[in-house]
């Protein structure tokens, strides 16, 4: 099968990416070959594209997609030509079609196309994670969701909704409140306002919320420690801003003895018992309707570039597609 890839022979801005057509040979022991029909955008994609997070060069581009299995290697008795799969954790999603280890697969169940699965897999066990075993708020707690209005903020609003769990989101302009609400947050405030955190206090009885899911960084790390009740969490989950850095461990104790983490999805998703409990999860979540995702633009493949443009300059809202 022949197949369009992206990849980077460089890290820097979106013109780093680059494409080629290669022929892709029958599938290994214990690989599938997979032709996609639609890949999901995440933030993480830039990351490695600018050396942010750290990548053997020459290297693929993407983490998550979703697509149709059109034949399998020795070994493989999990998944059957025709079957649909998607995944999250495997480089090289930029292409038409692609080689991966079967052991990376999740089967999408009927009822969820593959538009849907691409745009919530790897938002969507992320928030799992989080929700669910990261830093889990009882029902009646409050939450603060940064970037609320985002692709991952708009699902784990949503999450924490359906756990009863009182959610306060930020968003960056006026234009996004609605989205935020629509989700399922009781409160929204704008990111960049000086009362921020006098608001989430006030809203709070004075107390603060329990947990903090913050996957700005930088740019909110100082407001949302600043937002967190008596040994409550900060849990920081992403680099949209940029990495926190120089993090003052005394900070936690006069704030009232804070607890912080830097989880990564992967580490909760490495034991494939767990992985598939977590996917299972999710999928039920969705097939509920207490989760749904909001595809907010689509760009053709080789549009890449553009969209990581957008993406970056915070002109997407919810989940962003790239179709072959």
């Amino acid at each position: 099968m022949r197949a369009t890839q992206a990849f980077i022979e460089q890290t820097g801005g979106p013109e780093v990416i680059q494409w080629r057509e290669v022929d892709l040979p029958a599938p290994a022991p214990g690989e599938v070959l997979l032709r996609h029909e639609a890949v999901g955008l995440n933030f993480i994609d830039t990351y490695f594209r600018t050396g942010q997070y750290p990548a053997r060069l020459p290297t693929g581009l993407g983490m998550e997609a979703a697509g149709v299995v059109e034949a399998v290697g020795d070994g493989v008795t999990r998944f059957a030509p025709g079957q649909r799969v998607a995944y999250f954790a495997a480089p090289g999603a930029y292409s038409t079609a692609r080689l991966i280890k079967a052991s990376a697969l999740f089967a999408v169940p009927d009822g969820i196309d593959a538009r849907t699965a691409a745009a919530i897999l790897l938002k969507g066990t992320t928030v799992e994670a989080l929700a669910e075993r990261c830093a889990p708020v009882a029902p009646g707690g409050w939450a603060l969701v940064p970037a609320a209005a985002g692709g991952v903020g708009q699902l784990l609003v949503q999450w924490l909704a359906a756990r009863g769990v009182r959610v306060i989101g930020t968003v960056g302009s006026a234009g996004k409140v609605a989205l935020a609400q629509a989700a399922g947050a009781e409160l929204v405030f704008l990111s960049g306002a000086p009362d921020l955190v006098t608001n989430v206090r006030e809203a709070t009885g004075g107390a603060g919320v329990a947990v903090c899911y913050d996957g700005v960084g930088a740019a909110s790390w100082q407001s949302s420690l600043d937002s967190i009740a008596r040994r409550g969490t900060l849990v920081s989950f992403g680099n949209a801003s940029g990495p926190v850095t120089g993090v003052a461990l005394r900070d936690l104790a006069t704030r009232g003895s804070l607890y912080v983490t830097r989880p990564g999805v992967y580490d909760y998703y490495a034991d494939p018992a767990e992985a598939a409990a977590g996917a299972a999860k999710l999928w039920d979540m969705v097939l509920a309707g207490k989760l749904s995702v909001t595809i907010g633009q689509e760009y053709a493949l080789t549009d890449a570039a553009q969209a990581h443009i957008d993406l970056e300059a915070r002109r997407t809202t919810g989940s962003t597609l790239l179709l072959p």
